[in-house]
């Protein structure tokens, strides 16, 4: 068997993903704990607003990993034209899409602060209205940004991703550092400074793909009108992952409103809880990016035996990676939790949800996260969103009501709800790839 991916092609590919998620979290850490230099109110807003954004941002990058998953199967399949069409056609759609969303939030962001975010107190009221008016026109930006990096990870280059991640948070967190300890402008200063680096690297990042010379590229001269055809070969497989991406963060939201009734303790330990624990599973999202890559080709070349293969190596990797990340947090936990210098009670949460994060990522996240992958680059896309979406609501969102109100477990209930929905997912996915009806949707035989 010939491989498509060398060992050489996966560290080339592999290496920089990581870096990037790296860098994307340790910014997105570090911006956290600049942020709580303006106090616990200050932390719980941009925690707040974050979960709605994340949720705008996750449907985006599923309709970018749909458009990828096609460009990457007829990279596989040689129609590198077809390809080039294919990104187009992503890019368009997201850009039109995301404007769309991004006035929806300004018209109701009143809801979003009333009645998503709950019982909260003026204070922190005050701070997320801030942040999320200045933050919501990053909304476009950020979706254009996340359809150029698929492009450039599904033919193998992740250094420019890389290099992209590395210049938005540079421009984040410099502007955070002037317009807050330098300027003092507050909360507002913290939203500018990431709009700005989120618009830069969107611009630089096109430009990028203008470039004639790449395998897949914006072809000129630009073409703005959709392909029917094409378009829907893209939403089939971007359509479900968004949905199922949404309706996760969506449930986040609701388990969030909950976490806001514990007050502003709980609402601060899960924030720094979420932005350590995001840097814990970094590796394993780092090898998502890449399986799209890896067996999205292999299924545009009917590879299936190879896509077996890399499915093997890509889930032993992601277990190791997982586990170095994961003990790292633990050894360091005490000199973060201390670095956030958060109040005690918040401190003690925090230690305590992100001990119990840590050991069930190593065990239970790879088969719930990175399996799920494999799946839609095989295009068995509408199971997967149904087993995501109906886990998510029973084992996550329900549970955490159950095990955090009623059992009176508060914010460590849950916490455990999410990790039973790992659980959960990830058996229900395994089991789904090894009945191997992806084969089938990719034109195969099942063996």
């Amino acid at each position: 068997m010939e491989l498509r991916f060398s060992n050489q092609d996966l560290r080339k590919l592999i290496v920089p993903l990581v870096i990037e998620q790296f860098l994307q979290f340790s910014a997105g850490l570090i911006t956290s704990i600049m942020v709580a230099g303006l106090g616990e109110a200050a932390v719980s807003a941009v925690s707040l607003v974050d979960s709605v954004f994340i949720l705008f941002i996750s449907l985006f990058s599923a309709l970018a990993t749909g458009g990828a998953v096609v460009a990457g199967q007829l990279i596989g399949l040689g129609d590198l034209k077809e390809g080039c069409r294919a990104a187009w056609q992503m890019i368009l759609f997201v850009a039109a899409a995301s404007v769309g969303v991004m006035a929806l939030c300004y018209l109701g962001h009143n809801f979003i602060l009333d009645t998503v975010f709950g019982d909260i107190t003026p204070e922190v009221r005050q701070n997320a209205r801030t942040f999320l008016l200045i933050t919501n026109a990053s909304i476009p930006v950020i979706a254009l940004y996340n359809g150029g990096a698929a492009i450039f990870r599904v033919m193998g280059n992740s250094r420019i991703s890389m290099k992209m991640s590395l210049l938005m948070n540079v421009i984040n967190i410099g502007g955070i550092a002037v317009l807050i300890y330098g300027v003092g402008m507050g909360i507002e200063g913290a939203g500018i400074a990431l709009f700005t680096g989120r618009a830069v690297a969107a611009v630089v990042i096109l430009k990028l793909l203008c470039n004639q010379d790449l395998p897949i590229h914006i072809r000129r001269p630009l073409a703005f009108r959709f392909d029917g055809k094409l378009l829907v070969r893209i939403l089939r497989i971007g359509v479900p992952n968004g949905l199922e991406n949404s309706m996760f963060q969506l449930g986040k939201i609701l388990v969030l409103s909950l976490v806001s009734s514990f007050g502003t303790a709980a609402i601060a330990a899960n924030a720094v809880g979420n932005a350590v624990a995001m840097f814990g599973v970094t590796p394993g999202m780092a090898m998502n990016l890449a399986t799209v890559t890896i067996i999205s080709q292999c299924v545009g070349a009917s590879a299936f035996d190879q896509v077996k293969y890399y499915t093997r190596k890509i889930l032993k990797l992601t277990y190791v990676m997982m586990a170095v990340s994961n003990v790292i947090i633990i050894l360091i936990l005490p000199l973060l939790l201390k670095i956030y210098d958060l109040s005690p009670e918040a401190t003690e949460m925090a230690r305590q949800i992100l001990i119990y994060h840590s050991v069930c990522a190593i065990a239970i996240w790879t088969p719930s996260f990175t399996m799920p992958y494999v799946l839609r680059a095989g295009n068995d896309v509408a199971p997967t969103m149904i087993i995501s979406i109906v886990s998510m609501w029973l084992f996550r969102v329900l549970a955490s009501y159950i095990l955090g109100r009623y059992m009176g477990l508060g914010l460590f209930g849950v916490w455990i709800a999410m990790t039973i929905d790992w659980m959960v997912r990830g058996i229900c996915f395994v089991a789904r790839y090894r009945q191997e009806k992806w084969i089938e949707k990719s034109g195969g035989t099942r063996t």
